[in-house]
């Protein structure tokens, strides 16, 4: 009996484990028909695919969409030209850099030209290209371009003291984007009348230099003296918006060439948090701002000494060739003295995002690298205004003295728009007889209404809050009455300044806790008046930097006062 029952027993585990086994087979058979599908599915993913599934800021920095082209098969034909593409491009690349080499050239040199120039034997790959949107009137297109080369380019460099010096450019590692523009459109072959190129974007660009026979280092300073001059040289040659003019067909093609289109009004009010660089007290800061970084447009702020939340309040001027693509950069450096200094952060601004004739005010972020996507350390932020300009928008900001009087853009748009301005043709009577400069002149009348949220100072879980105003200019102060025991507490004082010099001033509030013997700091919120000189009166609630939480509500009204001073 126990023997058919073992028999029967045994029978159902078999068939048991023979189902189990057949259904995992399957489940695993259908797992890898789904996977091999998954697999498939992804291959024929597009980018716009990508993008809808996952938003950007969830890819790493690396990850780069590109909406370029390969090109596999230029680059396979272009290694077979190369040798006769060497012998054009090479002199055109050179007469169009050696005139500015020479504009460039370091002061302790006498000379600074081209010995030797090609291009060598190593063609440049192109790994991509794009068309871009444009009007009917012409093509732009840009090429994307690496090229790790071997060329022999030598420079002719002779110094004030009479020694001649062969220098070798060598190693050459370039990354970067060219565009082409192919207009005007014609009805003749090759149906446009010329091309421009230029360098669109420069994403690396590494070389060596080499004095042939000798060591570079034999001069102090010649090495960094002749890489800024290239540097500046293919900056001020070929860079965006620089662009050269190859004309195809007879005709004037001097709308193609490169002219200014506006001007942008920066302020650099301030900066906050920056990073202490500094083993002993704390970074010394100063700022460098440009859109084209060239010598003799880059504009370098004052140094800040020992201070992590600068306050600068300067004002600074730029001829705007292209809004559409060019960026306002600023750089924050730490001053080290006789050594390098030491960049604490830097930040962009598209041109693009300004409204002509508006004052922007914005507080950027600043990152360690402009090329990493997503820099996630506080490194602080500046302040910035901003006013772009375009030129033919003067009749917009009609002004009276604007043809007698230098002023800066951002002086002449405030001066159109205040009022009290004296009667046109008297003012042009008066300016006529003696140059003079406008000074924006007036009343400040700053109403301190209240606080909210101030964080606990007192053991006893209170404050005693009071808050005083300064005027950084003319360092007149004045300050609140004290209300105490108050974390949300009301003032409703207002207070009257004489402002001599409007747009260079700026309004500091800050507000303190009253103990007996000292007053402890809780924060403060700077203000420029270009706002209320151009609304007349406004209120509202500003966080207070310094602190842990807090707003300051504050109302802010100007009657304005003009001046005329003697500029002679």
């Amino acid at each position: 009996m126990s023997f058919f029952v073992g028999l029967v027993v045994g029978i159902v585990v078999g068939l048991a484990l023979i189902v189990v086994f057949v259904r995992s087979e399957n489940a695993r058979s259908k797992l890898r028909t789904d996977l091999a599908a998954t697999v498939a599915a992804f291959a024929r993913m597009t980018v716009e695919d990508s993008r809808h599934l996952l938003a950007p800021e969830y890819y790493p920095s690396w990850v780069v969409f590109s909406q370029r082209q390969k090109l596999n098969w230029l680059n396979s034909h272009l290694t077979k030209i190369w040798p006769y593409v060497n012998e054009a491009a090479s002199e055109l690349i050179k007469s169009s850099v050696e005139p500015t080499l020479e504009q460039y050239r370091p002061i302790i040199l006498s000379s600074l030209k081209f010995s030797k120039f090609t291009l060598g034997t190593v063609a440049p790959q192109f790994t991509g290209v794009s068309i871009l949107e444009s009007d009917s009137s012409g093509i732009t297109m840009e090429l994307e371009m690496n090229w790790d080369g071997n060329p022999n380019i030598v420079l002719d460099v002779k110094t004030r003291l009479g020694v001649s010096l062969p220098v070798q450019v060598k190693d050459i590692g370039f990354t970067g984007v060219f565009r082409l523009i192919f207009r005007p459109l014609v009805e003749e072959l090759p149906c446009f009348g010329a091309v421009c190129y230029s360098l669109r974007q420069k994403k690396k660009f590494d070389f060596k230099l080499k004095v042939i026979g000798g060591d570079i280092t034999s001069i102090p300073g010649l090495s960094g003296a002749l890489e800024d001059t290239i540097h500046n040289a293919i900056e001020d040659s070929i860079t965006w918006p620089v662009r050269k003019i190859v004309p195809i067909l007879p005709g004037d093609y001097s709308d193609l060439e490169l002219k200014p289109s506006g001007t942008l009004e920066v302020k650099l009010v301030q900066a906050k948090g920056l990073t202490n660089k500094d083993f002993i007290g704390k970074s010394d800061p100063y700022a460098e701002l440009y859109i084209r970084p060239l010598r003799d447009r880059t504009k370098t702020s004052k140094i800040i000494s020992n201070d992590l939340n600068p306050i600068w309040n300067e004002h600074y001027e730029f001829v705007v060739e292209d809004a559409s693509t060019q960026h306002l950069y600023v750089k924050i450096y730490d001053d080290e003295g006789l050594q390098a200094s030491e960049l604490l952060g830097c930040a962009q601004v598209q041109l693009s995002e300004l409204e002509p004739g508006k004052v922007k005010d914005v507080w950027l972020k600043l990152v360690k690298d402009l090329d990493v996507q997503r820099d996630t350390k506080y490194r602080g932020e500046v302040h910035l205004e901003l006013l772009y300009c375009p030129y033919g928008m003067e009749n917009s900001f009609t002004n009276p003295f604007a043809k007698k009087v230098e002023m800066t853009t951002l002086e002449r748009v405030l001066k159109s728009s205040g009022n009290g301005i004296a009667d046109a043709a008297q003012t042009e009577r008066e300016v006529s007889q003696k140059k003079r400069e406008v000074i924006v002149r007036g009343v400040l009348s700053v109403t301190v209404i209240s606080a909210e949220d101030l964080p606990v100072v007192d053991l006893m879980g209170k404050a005693d809050p009071f808050v005083v105003l300064t005027m950084k200019k003319s360092d007149t102060k004045n300050k609140t009455r004290v209300v105490n025991e108050n974390l949300n507490p009301e003032w409703n004082q207002t207070f009257d300044f004489v402002v001599e010099d409007a747009l260079h001033d700026m309004l500091i509030a800050e507000v303190y806790d009253h103990d007996t013997f000292r007053k402890e700091y809780i924060g403060r919120c700077i203000l420029t008046l270009t706002r209320v000189i151009l609304e007349g009166e406004y209120r509202e609630c500003f966080p207070l930097d310094g602190a842990k939480s807090g707003r300051l509500n504050l109302s802010l009204k100007w009657v304005p006062q003009p001046i005329y001073r003697d500029s002679q």
